[in-house]
This record gives C-alpha cells, structure tokens and sequence, in this order.
C-alpha cells in the first residue's frame, strides 16, 4: 500500500514537474525502486507510465512545434521514433546486473545535463543564425533518441540545447521536444510492452497521476519560483546518484 502511495505521489509530482522544469523520472525512478523493482524494471515501468502524459502534453502544444534550419519536423520525427526503438533494443538486451552497475552512471550524466542546461548554459537569442551544421543536427538528434530510449533522463535539456542551436525560438524548441519526447518513446513503449514483465498496477497508478499533475500541477508550480524547482531536481538527482552508487 505504501508503495503505491508513494508511486502514485512521485507521478503527480513528475507530471508537473515534466510539464514545468523537466526531469520528472527522477522522482518516478526511485519511486518504483521503493516499491521492489529492479533498476531496469524501474527504468521501462516508469518510461511506461510518464508517455501518456508526454502525450498530452505534446499535443496540447503540437501547434508551436516546428523543424529548422532546412529539417523538418517529419525528418526529426523519424530520427527519434527510430533512435527510440533502438535504445529500447538494447535496454532490454542489457542484463540486469550491468544494467544496475550503469544506472549510478547514467543518473548522474542525466543530473549533469540538468544542472548545464538550466544554470550555466548561455541562453541564445530568438532569430540568431543556426549554430549548428544540419548533418551534425541529425546525428545529436539520433543519439539522444537511442539514449532517450535506453534510459531517457536529461533528454529534454539535450533537445532543447539541440533546436536552439538549429536556430528554433525557445518557446518552439519547447513545444518540439516535447513532440519529439513522446515520439521516440512511442517506439520503446510498444517494444517494453510486446516484451512484457510490466507491473501494470504500479503503471496505471503512476500513470493516471502523472497526467493530472501534467493537466493541474502546472497551474501550482508556476507560482513557485523556477529555481526552487530546479535546485528540488538537481539534489534529487545528486542524492539519487550518491544512493545507486553506493547500493550498486
């Protein structure tokens, strides 16, 4: 009962957070580890019960999303939906123990990312010229499709660093990743899902909150100041990398 508590409460909370600041499997993660998964388990239950959400929020913002510099939203729709089932592949093809060795290591890149993207990296003006050749564009794309579907945390600042270096104002570099997150995971859900072992109970629970905080929790957070959100998620995953450390 706790467990589910506690899994329903982390995916209100992720929800919300996803829909304002990003990193919203930082909460979902630890969560269904509490509740007696095992990382990997952890790691596709909870890319299970966020996509929904994503879902909804991408579409509720489809209307801003928009390619750049010569490349489509088709193109960079493919790239993803494509990178994501890979990733997927080969979540599912690494074994448990290694899988729980690399988590520490992947939590703490995707914390690192967090923390750049939104203290230290250099925001760039709307209209300035593309920072970043197309062909170079295509292979980040590509590369953080496979990791969104492997593991996924941190996947919103790389996209978002991603557009806006293609040229994309912020807002629709906003509106594009979360398009894009949905997208990539689309392919990893069906695969996770055609390969079974899902907790269904821990799922539907954390996935039925995560869209009501995405829909309400947005309305709250946004009277809360940006940097208390974001200090929230960057300790989160510090003590999340500290704690897989020393459990693996």
């Amino acid at each position: 009962m706790w467990g589910y508590i506690l899994v329903g409460i982390a995916g209100f909370l992720a929800g919300a957070q996803n829909a304002v600041a990003g990193g919203g499997s930082f909460l979902t993660f630890p969560a269904l580890l509490f509740a007696g998964l095992d990382p990997r388990a952890a790691n596709i239950n909870s890319t299970i019960a966020l996509f929904p959400a994503q879902v909804t929020m991408g579409w509720s913002g489809r209307t801003m999303a928009s390619g750049a510099s010569g490349l489509s939203l088709r193109t960079l729709f493919v790239i993803s939906i494509v990178g994501g089932a890979i990733g997927a592949v080969l979540l599912l093809e690494t074994p448990v123990s290694i899988f729980t060795h690399l988590v520490p290591w992947l939590i703490m890149f995707a914390t690192l990312v967090f923390v750049w993207g939104n203290f230290f990296a250099k925001k760039r003006p709307e209209g300035a010229p593309p920072a970043l050749p197309v062909p170079a564009a295509l292979v980040l794309q590509f590369i953080i499709a496979v990791y969104g579907g492997y593991f996924g945390g941190g996947i919103g600042i790389l996209m978002l660093a991603t557009l806006t270096a293609l040229g994309l104002a912020v807002r629709n570099a906003g509106a594009t990743k979360n398009v894009l997150s949905g997208v990539m995971n689309v392919a990893a859900v069906v695969i996770f899902i055609a390969r079974g072992h899902i907790a269904w109970g821990l799922v539907a629970d954390q996935c039925v909150t995560a869209i009501i905080g995405g829909q309400i929790g947005v309305a709250i957070l946004r009277r809360a100041p940006m940097n208390v959100l974001r200090i929230a998620v960057a300790a989160i995953g510090t003590a999340l990398t500290i704690g897989m450390f020393l459990r693996a």
